[in-house]
């Protein structure tokens, strides 16, 4: 069977952003950054400003009904048939996977299938679905990745990011060992299971310094607060970026627009 995460539409000419609670709230860059990557390809961007969380903490937390809330308020967003595309890898799996069970057998399972069915992470959209053609006007530099479970597991979405990173001509992509490991932030995990998850962002902050980087990106926000905090607070020399942010820097409000 094949995957309907990776049967591409064609470019559209307008897509709703769903901007998740973390770039909301801690990293506006990288949703801006986002924006402006698509407005560039020529996207009309729409930008529901009722959206608040997709239900995910409450979710993998156990707490079905209430997460059904939570995410119940965002299904009436998105009216229109264009795509939704999400910073996330995580919020996105939330949406793209797991709507569809939430609402199984609730006078909202249609619509939220519906929805489901047209949830992309966003760097995956922009290099499947815009097929972007990026131009580096930034000096060299070297940088590590970091995928997030979700992206990498539910998305699909783990070659993406090093492919648009391959792109840039003066970036140097560094491949950490165990790439496919968590970081230790998992939402609630992290909050429910300190010791743990602590002990996994110690293991992963190591292996990226080990590349040599001296920064990393990463598709999520939440490991990004996650690992970058716990180097800033362990003073490693190690700083991080959202994937988004940091394309949009390096090639400085221009490049290639795919018709």
């Amino acid at each position: 069977m094949v995957d309907p995460i990776k049967v591409y539409p064609s470019k559209p000419a307008k897509v709703y952003f769903y901007g998740t609670c973390l770039v909301d709230m801690f990293y506006p860059d990288a949703g801006i950054a986002g924006v402006e990557l698509l407005e560039r390809e020529g996207i009309e961007v729409l930008f529901p400003q009722n959206q608040t969380c997709c239900g995910q903490p409450a979710y993998t937390s156990g707490y079905h009904d209430e997460a059904r809330s939570v995410a119940k308020a965002q299904l009436d967003l998105f009216p229109d048939d264009w795509p939704i595309v999400v910073p996330s890898g995580s919020c996105g799996g939330m949406m793209r996977k797991h709507y569809p069970a939430l609402f199984k057998d609730t006078t909202d399972e249609v619509k939220a299938a519906g929805i489901a069915g047209r949830v992309w992470e966003l760097t995956d959209f922009l290099l499947n679905v815009c097929h972007i053609k990026l131009e580096d006007l930034g000096e060299p530099t070297t940088v590590a990745m970091h995928t997030s479970c979700s992206a990498r597991r539910e998305m699909g979405v783990a070659e993406v990011g090093p492919k648009l990173l391959g792109q840039l001509k003066n970036v140097n992509l560094v491949e950490q060992i165990r790439p496919e490991e968590c970081c230790g932030f998992g939402g609630t995990f992290a909050v429910r299971h300190p010791e743990i998850s602590g002990a996994m962002v110690s293991e992963k902050v190591d292996t990226l310094v080990d590349t040599g980087a001296k920064e990393f990106v990463t598709t999520d926000c939440g490991c990004l607060m996650n690992i970058a905090g716990y180097a800033e607070k362990n003073q490693k020399p190690l700083e991080g970026q959202h994937i988004l942010s940091f394309l949009w820097a390096r090639t400085q409000g221009k490049g290639g627009q795919q018709s």
